[in-house]
C-alpha cells in the first residue's frame, strides 16, 4: 500500500466520528502522493520544484496517474502548484477506487444499494495494514492526518519529522490547507451578507 491510500483509509475509519472537509483531505492526499512517488523515484524535490524521473509503472493505479501528470518541462512545478492541480476531487478519486476494488462496500437497502449513503470499509488487508501504520504513530502519515483535519498536531510529530522533502512536502500542505479555509471563511462571509441584503428587501 501507499501513503496516500493509507491516508485515505484512515479518513474513512474516522468519518463517522470525525468528519473531515473533503478539500483539505484531497490536498493531503495530493501531498502523501508526492511522498509515494519519491519513494518509487518517479520524482525529486530540488527546493520546491518538482523534478521527474524516468517514469515506470508502480503497480498502483492512482500512484501511476500521479507519475504520469508530473509536468516535465521547464521550469516544471511547484510542490503548492502539485497540490492544487492533482489534489482537485483526489479523495473522490481514492473512493471510487477503493470501491471498484472492494475495499469499500455500501450498506444496502430492502432492494438496491442505497447510493446516496457512504461507503463502509470491508475487513481487508490493506485496511489492517493501514490501521497498523496508524496505531505506530508512523510520522509522515500521523501529520498528513493532522493537516487534512482527521487528527490533532502533537509535538512528538513534529519531532520525528527530518528531511529537506518532507519539511517542504509538510509546510506546502499546510499552507494550501489554511488558504483553502480562508477561501471558505470568505464565502462564508459572502453569502451571509447576500442573505442579509435579500431580507432587507
Amino acid at each position: 500500500m501507499t501513503t496516500a491510500r493509507d491516508l485515505a483509509i484512515v479518513a474513512l475509519e474516522a468519518a463517522p466520528d470525525r468528519p473531515v472537509e473533503q478539500g483539505d483531505l484531497s490536498l493531503a492526499l495530493a501531498g502523501a502522493e508526492v511522498f509515494d512517488l519519491i519513494e518509487a523515484k518517479a520524482l525529486v524535490l530540488d527546493g520546491e520544484r518538482i523534478l521527474p524521473s524516468a517514469q515506470s509503472p508502480t503497480g498502483d493505479r492512482l500512484l501511476d496517474e500521479a507519475a504520469a501528470a508530473l509536468v516535465r518541462q521547464e521550469p516544471y512545478e511547484s510542490v503548492e502548484d502539485w497540490l492544487w492541480r492533482r489534489g482537485r476531487g483526489l479523495f473522490a478519486a481514492y473512493a471510487d477506487d477503493f470501491e471498484r476494488v472492494g475495499l469499500t462496500t455500501r450498506p444496502r437497502g430492502q432492494r438496491i444499494p442505497l447510493r446516496t449513503s457512504r461507503t463502509v470499509l470491508v475487513d481487508s488487508a490493506a485496511r489492517r495494514e493501514a490501521g497498523e501504520r496508524w496505531a505506530a504513530g508512523e510520522p509522515v502519515l500521523a501529520a498528513l492526518a493532522a493537516a487534512a483535519g482527521i487528527r490533532d498536531e502533537s509535538a512528538g510529530d513534529a519531532e520525528a519529522l527530518t528531511g529537506d522533502s518532507v519539511t517542504t512536502v509538510l509546510a506546502a500542505v499546510g499552507d494550501a490547507v489554511m488558504e483553502l479555509e480562508a477561501v471558505r471563511q470568505r464565502k462564508a462571509i459572502e453569502d451571509a451578507a447576500f442573505d442579509n441584503v435579500w431580507r432587507g428587501y
